[in-house]
């Protein structure tokens, strides 16, 4: 994220924004245009949409949420972005209601499988809305990092169940309906069309690292950050992440 937006709250987005700034400057290169056509689907208040407007690209936020929406709005003009933004009320299930088919250079896909009641369809809804070759951006609950929370906070029999649970929940009181493995999210994605670019692990220390020991150490903050971004890429740390995100191209 550029400078003047990287609050602590960076440790959650800093990976997945520089792989989708670079994936959106290869795009820039290959259609020869410097303004994209960028559809954000489950964007709420801007977390990268507003980022992606700042980088001259014209962005289409679906959310199901008004409040979120009315969020986004203030946001982007408040960060001088009010016209390249634009903000609709909706959800990927039913995604063209509200925009056209194969009308986007990217579509972005953030924190929604989680929570839909058929992900593929989701998926394929996503990639449906990308023109040829287009990119596609998705991001997911871990299973293997609620596990891992759950254990080391002693919850060991909600750590099993999660581990064990079709859905990936450790019980009723969950408050994510589903989490994913990198496997099936990429099964997902080439299914729908995709050539899966890379996957990476969001948040693999982000979240058991004390909040007083990130804010308090001089240079903790910027050390942790390296430390995500060295751990991303890497298969071995995909099985502990938080979140997981994976970069494609949609066949042309």
């Amino acid at each position: 994220m550029p400078d003047q937006l990287r609050p602590r709250a960076s440790l959650r987005t800093a990976v997945v924004w520089d792989v989708l700034k670079d994936a959106l400057e290869r795009r820039v290169k290959a259609t020869g245009r410097d303004t994209l056509d960028v559809l954000d689907t489950g964007g709420g208040t801007g977390n990268f949409a507003v980022p992606v407007a700042r980088l001259g690209h014209r962005v289409t936020v679906v959310d199901p949420s008004p409040n979120a929406l009315f969020g986004l709005e203030r946001r982007a003009a408040e960060a001088g972005v009010a016209d390249q933004v634009r903000g609709v009320q909706g959800d990927v299930l039913g995604l063209f209601d509200v925009v056209q088919r194969a009308g986007y250079d990217a579509v972005l896909c953030h924190g929604v499988l989680e929570y839909v009641e058929d992900p593929a369809e989701g998926v394929r809804n996503a990639v449906d809305a990308l023109r040829p070759s287009g990119a596609l951006s998705l991001l997911a609950a871990g299973l293997g990092g609620a596990v891992l929370a759950r254990a080391l906070a002693g919850h060991f029999a909600e750590a099993r169940q999660a581990l064990t649970d079709p859905a990936g929940r450790w019980g009723e009181g969950d408050p994510v309906p589903r989490r994913f493995t990198a496997e099936q999210l990429t099964g997902l994605v080439a299914a729908a069309g995709v050539d899966v670019g890379a996957v990476h692990g969001v948040r693999v220390f982000a979240d058991l690292v004390p909040g007083a020991l990130v804010d308090t150490e001089p240079g903790a903050l910027d050390a942790l950050l390296q430390l995500e971004a060295a751990a991303a890429e890497l298969p071995a740390f995909h099985a502990v992440a938080t979140q997981l995100h994976v970069l494609g191209e949609k066949q042309g």
